[in-house]
């Protein structure tokens, strides 16, 4: 699938404003990276490099990972570090998992091993601190795992401070409403993959129809049995910057590329410059 309809390698950047920010931490340099899907079939090792050079040529201060590294087995996440310990970054490399990433029960463990191997550090409901206590850095489980509770982490944290949260799953923006979020980096999605030019993801259009056709049909229809809610239920999310409320949200359209394959949907490398 990585030759089908995928495109070049789109750089985003932006300016995102961080309310209370540290002056010391104005211009910090952030590169976000998501759904590789590294399993020899959606991801080229051409699109995989040029990523990683893009990601070092920005010069970022912080590298993060938002899940999906492998698709089902896990055992291509070992030859994918071999590629991913060529990232640099000033203040260190952190990642979440994403739904993929916990498919079998082995695999959440052997993704976090590897990943901690090349000294990638893994959050699964926990807090950081790699740009200083000024600007926690909370990793959250998988929204579909068993173990997605942030309240247990989001109450740790003084609302008083800003917070960059990470979270796999954009559906998450609308649980999160309840605390502050200045900026939530999401993938998942991979940003529709179909898209028109000047309307939008397909896919949002698509299910405002299946929605409106009644569920008793959808079940007969064998290609409509499936809900796209399964996948994600905020497909208005896709892609880009979004306000949630009063948070803040950037969904990266990944670099992995799923059947049917991406059309005016390029994979993404997302450079993000922190204002107070």
């Amino acid at each position: 699938m990585h030759w089908l309809l995928s495109g070049s390698l789109s750089v985003e950047t932006l300016t995102v404003n961080i309310q209370d920010l540290p002056a010391s931490l104005k211009g910090t340099k952030l590169v976000q990276m998501s759904d590789l899907h590294y399993d020899g079939l959606r991801l080229s090792e051409e699109m995989l490099e040029k990523a990683i050079a893009t990601s070092n040529e920005a010069e970022p201060d912080l590298v993060i990972l938002t899940g999906d590294y492998v698709t089902d087995d896990p055992t291509p996440i070992h030859k994918l570090v071999l590629q991913l310990k060529n990232l640099q970054s000033r203040a260190g490399i952190y990642a979440v998992l994403g739904n993929h990433d916990i498919y079998y029960h082995r695999s959440k463990a052997e993704i976090t091993d590897a990943l901690t191997s090349i000294g990638i550090a893994v959050l699964w409901n926990e807090i950081a601190y790699p740009l200083g206590e000024e600007l926690p850095l909370v990793g959250l489980a998988d929204y579909w795992s068993r173990e997605f509770h942030p309240a247990s982490v989001m109450n740790q944290l003084d609302p008083a401070k800003p917070r960059i949260v990470l979270s796999h799953n954009p559906d998450t923006a609308e649980f999160l409403k309840q605390w502050r979020v200045d900026l939530q980096l999401s993938g998942h999605s991979h940003g529709g993959q179909i898209v028109l030019p000047g309307i939008g993801p397909v896919v949002v259009y698509y299910k405002q129809l299946v929605d409106k056709i009644p569920k008793r049909v959808r079940r007969r229809i064998p290609f409509l049995k499936g809900s796209l809610a399964k996948v994600m239920r905020h497909w208005e999310w896709a892609q880009g910057f979004h306000y949630v409320g009063t948070n803040q949200l950037y969904v990266n359209r990944g670099l992995g590329t799923y059947p049917p394959g991406r059309l005016f949907c390029p994979p993404e490398v997302t450079i993000i410059t922190l204002q107070g």
